[in-house]
């Protein structure tokens, strides 16, 4: 009778989400509360759900966007993002050997940080033969750093008085995955939104240059880089934007689905967040992860002001 009642309410919510009910980060903590409460009763489809929404609502967000603002917003954030990620992998290869941590797990954790949180993890960890539970470990520090960015940003831009074009460049670098950069940047306003999601694609594709250096730095040979063909699809809806192939009214429509597809991806991120795969954590990983965390976010953050 419970696990009835659980997927019940399960895909109530979700429609809730679908409907426009919630926001970002309420969809979130409604995600990780009803796991707290039920469990999720669909938690091998909702990790596939994930991956599969947030690359659609990303694509679909590509359809509110300019193609000449998105080269100059890609090239305005191009330096910082090159700084930023050659000072966190360095920092990360840095800490793991202080803190004595396990070399891939601390490479894992560092990339996430530096990157684009789990498409990182997934795209590196075939690269350095990383094993399932050092994958699950990275996944799950990220995450839970993931949900708390989405609640502190907003609110540090506010007390900051962070314009739109600032906060959605902090957004992209300093938050690790890209469903927390859209929806932190989201409730942020339009301006934020884009800016974020063009810096944080623009960022994704650096998981190439640090496949190979992983490569190289773990001495394994003849794994396959995994490309993020989905950002090719992303330019395609900006260049079918910018020259009205489609009418308005179906581009508009596009954007506000893809809004709510990212809040539902978002509840099912928060339902997915076990407290029992945080507790095997272990305090010496997510030392690691915070360090880097805000080391990238002062960083970042006095590169845009300053």
């Amino acid at each position: 009778m419970k696990f009835i009642l659980s997927k019940s309410i399960f895909i109530i919510l979700i429609l809730i989400a679908l409907f426009g009910f919630l926001n970002s980060p309420v969809a979130l903590l409604l995600g990780f509360l009803f796991t707290l409460i039920f469990s999720n009763p669909f938690i091998n489809q909702s990790q596939k759900a994930i991956h599969l929404l947030l690359k659609i609502a990303v694509v679909g967000l590509g359809f509110g966007m300019v193609l000449k603002e998105t080269l100059r917003t890609s090239k305005d954030g191009f330096g910082l993002t090159f700084y930023s990620i050659i000072l966190t992998v360095s920092l990360g290869l840095i800490l793991t050997k202080i803190l004595k941590l396990d070399k891939k797990l601390g490479h894992l954790v560092t990339s996430g940080t530096s990157i684009c949180g789990g498409s990182a993890i997934a795209a590196i960890s075939p690269v350095i033969k990383a094993d399932g539970k050092t994958i699950s470990l990275a996944l799950g520090i990220v995450f839970l750093l993931n949900a708390i960015a989405l609640f502190i940003f907003p609110a540090v831009g506010h007390v900051l008085n962070l314009s739109q074009h600032q906060f959605g460049l902090w957004c992209a670098i300093a938050i690790h995955d890209t469903s927390s950069v859209v929806g932190a940047a989201m409730g942020y306003g339009n301006e934020a939104l884009r800016i974020a999601t063009t810096v944080k694609l623009s960022r994704t594709l650096w998981i190439i240059p640090l496949s190979i250096f992983s490569m190289f730095l773990f001495k394994t040979k003849g794994e396959k880089v995994r490309i993020p063909y989905f950002i090719l699809l992303f330019i395609l809806a900006i260049i079918i934007n910018s020259y009205n192939v489609l009418p308005t009214i179906i581009t508009t429509n596009i954007v506000l689905i893809s809004k709510r597809l990212l809040v539902v991806t978002l509840f099912l991120v928060g339902s997915t967040i076990s407290i029992t795969d945080l507790k095997e954590i272990g305090s010496r990983p997510i030392l690691l992860a915070i360090s880097l965390w805000i080391f990238i976010s002062i960083f970042s953050l006095l590169y845009i002001c300053y």
